[in-house]
């Protein structure tokens, strides 16, 4: 079983599944939270039209990624205070543009456009190694902007009316935090691909707040879960040759739907106790 730890593709993907589950652990807590996840979902959608501008121009995709996951969230920021636009409304706006643009783009792109299925769906054992040193800048980013505003942001996310009474910069508080999903965003495209970016970056999250009261509580309870959920659907995926992207999040989905029953049991068992 350990002879693979010798392997470097393997060692590269132990590392970037322990980067990934740093990111969504911190921001999928305030995901979560602020219940952001359908627009986590339109930001990582709206991300494949960067991924197919790489594609057509001719740079690494993820940077087209980066670049656009970071233009719609601002965008959605900018609209949602000032346009006072339905959030919903901005959500299917940029998740159909954003899928429709990288169609276009890889359509007009001469030639086979190679890897592109696994930007879509995910491939965490072929992470090559610029693209670790991506995720490892992108990590210490998150990590350091949450040290910094770690309170503001915290108010901003349970209730925004009372950052404004405590004359908080909401607007750009939550610039700021639509930015850092959009960055988790990118990170987690290349362990589980742009379909299925929502569920690694909540379920973690979800499944801590089962038993976390705090945030902090939370955050590191979701790294923790992460790890364990990205580390076993990767051994699972090389154990039985099946897609690990995929395996990395039936995993997360079996445990959240254990933890589901654990609780409804448990408090089955405590209104008959107390009946």
């Amino acid at each position: 079983m350990f002879e693979i730890l010798g392997y470097e593709f393997f060692r590269n993907a132990l590392l970037a599944g322990l980067l990934a589950s740093i990111a969504c652990g911190i921001i999928g807590s305030y995901v979560v939270v602020k219940r952001m996840v359908a627009l986590s979902g339109g930001i990582s959608h709206a991300a494949f039209g960067g991924i197919g501008l790489g594609y057509y121009l001719g740079f690494d995709p993820i940077l087209g990624a980066v670049g656009f996951a970071l233009a719609v969230s601002t965008g959605i920021g900018i609209l949602r205070e000032k346009a006072v636009q339905n959030l919903d409304t901005l959500i299917g706006a940029v998740w159909a543009a954003g899928m429709a643009l990288g169609i276009l783009f890889i359509s007009l792109t001469p030639g086979y456009a190679p890897d592109l299925f696994s930007y879509l769906f995910g491939n965490i054992l072929l992470v090559p190694q610029g693209d670790l040193l991506l995720m490892g800048v992108l990590a210490m980013v998150i990590i350091g902007a949450v040290i910094i505003v770690y309170s503001p942001l915290l108010a901003v996310t349970f209730d925004e009316e009372y950052a404004r009474v405590m004359n908080l910069p909401v607007t750009a508080l939550m610039l700021l935090l639509l930015c850092l999903t959009a960055l988790t965003v990118v990170m987690l495209i290349r362990v589980v691909g742009i379909i299925l970016v929502i569920a690694l970056l909540t379920l973690p999250a979800a499944i801590a707040r089962e038993y976390a009261g705090e945030m902090k509580r939370m955050m590191v309870i979701a790294v923790a879960g992460g790890m364990i959920f990205t580390f076993s659907g990767i051994w699972l995926s090389y154990l039985f040759d099946i897609p690990s992207g995929a395996t990395i999040i039936l995993v997360s989905v079996a445990v959240y739907l254990a933890v589901l029953g654990e609780r409804r049991l448990g408090l089955i068992g405590r209104n008959a106790r107390s009946g």
